[in-house]
């Protein structure tokens, strides 16, 4: 059985960061990319970006990159955002996933197989 467990979230005003984590169990962590997303009221999901499993490649979606940045520690199958300089509409409920197959990358949340339950962030501003 594979878990992912968010934890991290919460309120802060504009302009300031939080990090977020992301604690995997049940799966070879280190052999799986590891996405983020978000889902704000009434929008559909979006990603955010991903780290691969070497820790080599990394994708940003454009209304994060410069501010948000995915690291990884595989010694302790747990993944991280650290989330700079956010805005009012970084506000949403943000998820961590792992990717479907061992050693693939992708960017669709239709690449990603296990999620996390969700951890709210909300920017005031």
């Amino acid at each position: 059985q594979v878990q992912l467990v968010e934890s991290g979230g919460g309120l802060v005003q504009a302009g300031g960061s939080l990090r977020l984590s992301c604690a995997a169990s049940g799966r070879t962590f280190i052999t799986y990319t590891v996405g983020w997303f978000r889902q704000a009221p009434g929008k559909e999901r979006e990603f955010i970006g991903a780290l691969s499993w070497s820790g080599r490649t990394t994708y940003y979606a454009d209304s994060v990159k410069g501010r948000f940045t995915i690291s990884r520690d595989n010694a302790k199958n747990t993944a991280y955002l650290q989330m700079n300089n956010l805005k009012p509409e970084d506000t949403a409920v943000y998820y961590c996933a792992t990717h479907r197959y061992a050693r693939e990358f992708g960017i669709t949340a239709s690449t990603y197989d296990y999620w996390g339950q969700g951890t709210q962030v909300t920017v005031s501003s």
